[in-house]
């Protein structure tokens, strides 16, 4: 699957790689732009114009403070738009928060944690999944695996206290 991710400022770049990351290791392809809801709006359309035209199955929006970038890209697509609401301001992302949340009625925008980047790339990997049966595959190991570290995790500790 191919994912848009855009972010509206360079200084989101180390937050948002994370994001990169967990798609690199699922084999999915993105492009990534930044640009800004308020001053570059013609970029952001045509960004997220191409993405559709490469066939991009879901967008992250990474944004901070006033986060009008996750929204802006919802009314733009039809396809599903993930935001990510990203610290750094003097409210540490609850007004990013805030802003990605409270969605009008009909343009719906699915918000991960503040700094959720990584939880972003598994939702995208999550809206693949139900159309792609080897990536469904892929990921119910992965998810198998994390458990079953938990599992070896506790029982070494249970070990170290003699339990």
């Amino acid at each position: 699957m191919h994912v848009g991710i855009v972010m509206g400022s360079d200084s989101d770049l180390p937050a948002m790689k994370k994001a990169f990351e967990i798609l690199d290791g699922f084999g999915f392809t993105y492009d990534v732009a930044i640009a800004s809801a308020h001053r570059t709006p013609k970029k952001l359309a045509e960004f997220v114009a191409a993405e559709e035209e490469k066939g991009a199955g879901a967008f992250i929006a990474g944004a901070g403070m006033a986060a009008a970038l996750p929204g802006v890209v919802a009314s733009l697509t039809l396809r599903p738009v993930i935001g990510v609401p990203l610290s750094g301001a003097k409210l540490d992302g609850m007004d990013a928060l805030f802003s990605i949340v409270q969605m009008p009625s009909g343009i719906p925008v699915a918000t991960v944690a503040i700094d959720g980047t990584k939880n972003a790339a598994f939702l995208a990997i999550e809206i693949g999944a139900v159309s792609d049966r080897e990536l469904y595959r892929k990921y119910k190991e992965y998810r198998e695996e994390a458990a079953a570290e938990i599992y070896r995790k506790d029982e070494k500790l249970q070990k170290e206290l003699g339990r």
